[in-house]
């Protein structure tokens, strides 16, 4: 009977952690798709096809981009804390199978790289809900491609790689909720303001329930590899799934009992995208510290991102910002102040390369770090977003007409219809002259 020889494993690396590396990247990259079928369930019919392209292509050129210089700029050797050297690992170069970094001991350096493209990926792609509607294709893809370079890769290398500033100052963000959620929900709420409300009528609502809630389930599903992937195997990966789930659970029930009692007297009865929006809150907000808390202290923290995000739906109301699916209520706040959390509630006993919070007779300095860094990385993102979409509003026309935005981006940028179902006003084939040439120029042939 013939053998098969084995490669020989490099002595840094561990068969179980990369196992479970491997299959959470196979997960958080489920969880791109699942944010499109998300946002395309909750969006009007005649968007459909827009922002699931968005979310596709985005998708395929960030993943590029990370490979060929993402990387390095983000995890390269450090330029003064800021960025890192773009030809540190050009193409994945200058990695070794059986060779492991620093910050990631026990996987491949490869399979470091790969799973932090998913999260390069993701980030970018969760303010394609909140200006949902309004934004043309080519405007979308060039702000994506700019906002990578100008805010993800410097914060995520301040954050998380290994001479980043705030990292060398302490600043603790298990998984994404500063690098991610606060960053996106804080440039969700200015571009949203920058761009202007939608027109929406009496009669519009989301498309279809089934598919947002599809969507839902499967960013649920794919969290746990977001999370607990950011702990490789063992009991601290253990750990992080019961908080990542403890978060959510109770997060959704606040939502959900808010939404039967509070919003019914207002408006209507219990709406299911309360329900996915109020898990969604909650899996965001225990992001950042997922590996750093007791499952126990994840259900306050939860309960206490349920009350916060909701309050962020009522400031986006009251601000009247039109944010489509409520990114900067739902991500940025629940990031904000699950980051907070993790300079109170953190315990070495769970995760010794952590710190101790205020609870655990850590002091204030870890709460006070905490804030900085969500301070500093909110503002330079909101403010460098800011810029960006004036930027493109002047140069390429960053959003649509009025009249484009009646016709549904689906007809316009695509000629395709998501549903054969949809309503005769929201069937205008692009060969319908007069009524295009109204809506579109306000005129008549």
């Amino acid at each position: 009977m013939s053998t098969i020889a084995m490669p020989a494993v490099g002595k840094c690396v561990s068969d179980g952690d990369t196992a479970w590396v491997s299959i959470s990247t196979i997960l958080v990259l489920g969880m791109i798709p699942a944010l499109g079928l998300f946002e395309a369930g909750l969006l009007r019919a005649k968007n459909t096809t827009s922002i699931i392209s968005q979310v596709f292509g985005g998708t395929v050129v960030l993943a590029l981009m990370w490979d060929l210089f993402g990387f390095s700029l983000t995890y390269g050797k450090t330029i003064g804390g800021l960025i890192g050297n773009p030809v540190s690992f050009p193409l994945l170069l200058n990695m070794k199978e059986d060779e492991c970094f620093k910050f990631a001991p026990t996987i491949p350096k490869t399979a470091f790289a790969t799973f932090q493209a998913m999260f390069a990926c993701i980030t970018p792609l969760l303010m394609t809900g909140a200006y949902a509607e309004r934004v043309r294709w080519y405007g979308f893809l060039v702000f994506t491609v700019l906002w990578e370079l100008l805010i993800y890769y410097p914060v995520a290398h301040w954050v998380w790689a290994e001479d980043g500033w705030l990292r060398k100052l302490g600043a603790l963000d298990f998984a994404g909720g500063i690098v991610i959620h606060a960053t996106a929900g804080s440039a969700s709420f200015v571009v949203c303001w920058f761009l202007g409300p939608r027109k929406i009528g009496d009669h519009d609502h989301p498309s279809n329930m089934p598919v947002a809630s599809l969507g839902a389930g499967l960013l649920w599903l794919g969290w746990f590899g977001f999370n607990a992937g950011s702990a490789r195997a063992g009991p601290l990966s253990v750990s992080t799934i019961a908080t990542t789930q403890a978060g959510a659970v109770a997060c959704g029930t606040v939502w959900m009992f808010w939404s039967k009692s509070v919003h019914r007297r207002q408006r209507s009865s219990l709406r299911l995208e309360h329900i996915l929006n109020g898990v969604i809150a909650g899996l965001a907000g225990i992001t950042p510290a997922a590996g750093y808390i007791a499952p126990q202290w994840a259900l306050a923290v939860g309960m206490l991102l349920g009350v916060t995000s909701l309050l962020g739906c009522y400031l986006l109301e009251y601000a009247q910002v039109d944010d489509a699916l409520e990114v900067t209520a739902v991500h940025g706040i629940p990031g904000i102040v699950g980051a907070l959390c993790v300079g109170i509630f953190a315990s070495t006993a769970i995760n010794p390369d952590g710190a101790d919070g205020l609870l655990y007779n850590g002091g204030l300095r870890l709460l006070l770090v905490q804030f900085l860094a969500i301070l500093v990385c909110s503002v330079y993102a909101a403010a460098v977003t800011l810029a960006l979409a004036a930027a493109l509003e002047k140069t390429i026309k960053f959003r649509v007409t009025a009249g484009e935005e009646e016709l549904g981006l689906d007809n316009i940028e695509h000629d395709v219809k998501a549903y054969e179902w949809l309503p005769d006003e929201e069937k205008l084939e692009l060969g319908d002259g007069e009524e295009r040439a109204r809506l579109l120029h306000g005129t008549d042939l």
